[in-house]
């Protein structure tokens, strides 16, 4: 018998698709924005018609039983029935007038268009999956699992982490009846303490999605990142911080509106109104000050949790678990000794968390000792694409160097160039660990300009992550703890910060990412020889992509990103190509 569990993350926004085997490990595990190269795969099923044949050839070999699971509820809270029964979940029903402003910082039409769009997706989880199952195989018995959404991130940040037992938190935008959840991890299982109920519920969520609107982005986009970013520039407005504390009131684990109109009135007053042509110095100081209140918030919930669990480790998740920013500070700013966050704790993740969560509800007590679970569990690029490419090729320069790549290519970075670097399976989440990574020599300030201007196509203030060897990693980092997925920004020493320039962001932080030959071996090889060549254990490194758009999937993505952009040097597995008659773009140094 081969007995599988398959988690689909049916969010309407960044949905995933994750395979579990019978004895709990984890097969693979992607989001869908990857197969389609769409930024968030908005509205987008996970399980792609077209995708899932190969994938279950690949990962499920003539199965007998699999698990659907998925990581939202099926019965609805009753304000979403309700309002969805009076017509105001459809596109006319965002148009209609007469109902009561929602108690959040978003507006209505915002907050049902994700209940309409969430609702949908709801319905129709599994439909492409069972029709292929069926068609592929219709001997095998199928049977179905629905989970609360926050339970299903808590799965995601515990069962992949190195704890044995662990606090856990889930701070987010939404869920079946609030925006968080905490929960006490210990044998394999999770105990909920408190989940916040109720429309009056405030979310840190939904309150990030708003500031970033007031900072003049897009968090339908996802564009919280640039506040983060941007919020090193600013300096604090105590005026809007005592408007956004006004708002909440904080009680244990509750976390409540006092007022709802709060952003209206802001959104009415010039000194917080975004306009075109005003300085950018504005929206840096409303990002810094948004990134204090949400960090002070946080503080207060986690500072409750570890007095309630009296646990020294955090398991982190939800949406909010991406702010490294403030995830660097968790442990000197709270009792937590350790904090673990998954590689892709946003909703992407859920669909792991669903998986976990079938497969522990099979197996009660489980024989799998605790581990950090590795993030290289996506798709690959295989050399017969690149065989193929070479056999029709007539433009670019092909080296195939099996013995010499990470020698080669530490040469390459030292004398400044820009290298595109793929290896083996892509990574889960949203960050770029050294498998999926435009890399460049961390040492330069000029490089930061450089790749933000001719390579992402994005504005000058986003920052880069330093890819570090553990082992030097204290010479580098205050009071530095392991961030082995990028999720921790710590401070950079004061008298290392000009050394490694690149990725040192304006407040002399860097969101690093901790390499182990034991986590990536080929990464950590690269590295260690761009340390033997310049005495600096870390690279640059960012996702490979250009702003608006996924990591790269394919060959022909990387291809097209490589052809496209000031990219010098593009390493896929054990090729290193360049373009024809080469110019060197480095900056000038």
């Amino acid at each position: 018998m081969s007995k599988y569990y398959i988690g689909l993350s049916v969010t309407y926004h960044d949905s995933a698709l994750a395979i579990i085997d019978e004895h709990g490990e984890v097969l693979f595990a992607e989001a869908t924005e990857r197969y389609l190269q769409n930024k968030r795969a908005l509205n987008c099923e996970p399980d792609q018609l077209f995708r899932l044949p190969e994938l279950l050839t690949q990962y499920c070999p003539n199965p007998t039983q699999i698990v659907i699971a998925t990581n939202w509820r099926k019965k609805r809270p009753l304000y979403e029935s309700l309002v969805s029964s009076l017509g105001f979940l459809s596109a006319p029903g965002l148009l209609k007038k007469g109902i009561k402003k929602l108690c959040s910082p978003l507006q209505n039409y915002q907050l049902h268009h994700m209940m309409a769009c969430q609702r949908s997706s709801i319905e129709s989880a599994g439909l492409n999956l069972v029709r292929i199952l069926q068609e592929y195989y219709p001997y095998c018995t199928v049977t179905f699992a629905d989970y609360d959404h926050h339970l299903t991130h808590a799965a995601t940040a515990c069962y992949s982490s190195p704890f044995e037992q662990a606090a856990c938190a889930v701070i987010d935008s939404y869920g079946e009846h609030g925006a968080m959840g905490f929960y006490r991890y210990s044998n394999r299982k999770l105990e909920r303490i408190h989940e916040t109920r109720g429309i009056a519920t405030a979310s840190l969520g939904l309150y990030y999605m708003k500031i970033t609107e007031l900072c003049g982005f897009d968090w339908l986009k996802g564009e919280e990142w640039k506040v983060m970013g941007l919020a090193s520039y600013g300096q604090l407005n105590q005026a809007f911080y005592d408007a956004l504390a006004a708002t909440i009131q904080i009680d244990g684990f509750g976390c409540r509106h006092v007022s709802g109109n709060a952003f209206e009135k802001l959104a009415k007053l010039d000194d917080f109104k975004q306009h075109p042509d005003n300085p950018i110095a504005l929206a840096a100081d409303l990002a810094f000050t948004g990134q204090v209140f949400f960090s002070d918030t946080v503080t207060r919930l986690l500072t409750h949790l570890h007095s309630v669990t009296g646990l020294d480790n955090l398991a982190l998740a939800g949406g909010c678990a991406l702010n490294s920013s403030y995830n660097g500070q968790i442990s000197t700013r709270t009792a937590f000794k350790q904090v673990h966050i998954p590689s892709a704790p946003a909703d992407d993740g859920c669909a792991l968390g669903a998986a976990w969560l079938a497969f522990h509800n099979h197996h009660l007590h489980p024989d799998r000792p605790a581990k950090l679970l590795s993030p290289y569990l996506g798709s690959m690029i295989e050399d017969e694409a690149i065989q193929r490419f070479i056999q029709y090729n007539g433009a670019l320069n092909i080296q195939h160097l099996p013995d010499s790549i990470c020698q080669a290519t530490a040469a390459l970075l030292a004398q400044g160039k820009l290298v595109a670097w793929v290896q083996g399976r892509a990574e889960f989440g949203p960050r770029a660990l050294g498998n999926r990574s435009i890399l460049a020599d961390s040492r330069h300030a000029s490089m930061q300009d450089h790749i933000n201007r001719n390579v992402k196509f994005r504005e000058k203030f986003r920052p880069f992550a330093p890819s570090v060897l553990h082992e030097h990693a204290a010479d580098y980092f205050d009071n530095y703890h392991e961030s082995p997925y990028m999720d921790k920004t710590l401070h950079i020493h004061d008298d290392m910060q000009t050394r490694v320039a690149a990725v040192c962001h304006v407040d002399g932080t860097g969101r690093l990412q901790t390499v182990k030959r034991e986590w990536n071996s080929r990464f950590y090889d690269l590295i260690e020889q761009f340390y033997q060549l310049t005495q600096v254990p870390m690279l640059l490194n960012t996702s490979f992509n250009v702003m608006g758009k996924p990591l790269i999937h394919t060959l022909e993505d990387a291809l097209a990103v490589f052809l496209t952009t000031g990219l010098d040097v593009l390493v896929i597995n054990d090729y290193l190509i360049t373009k024809p008659q080469y110019e060197s773009t480095q900056p000038s140094v």
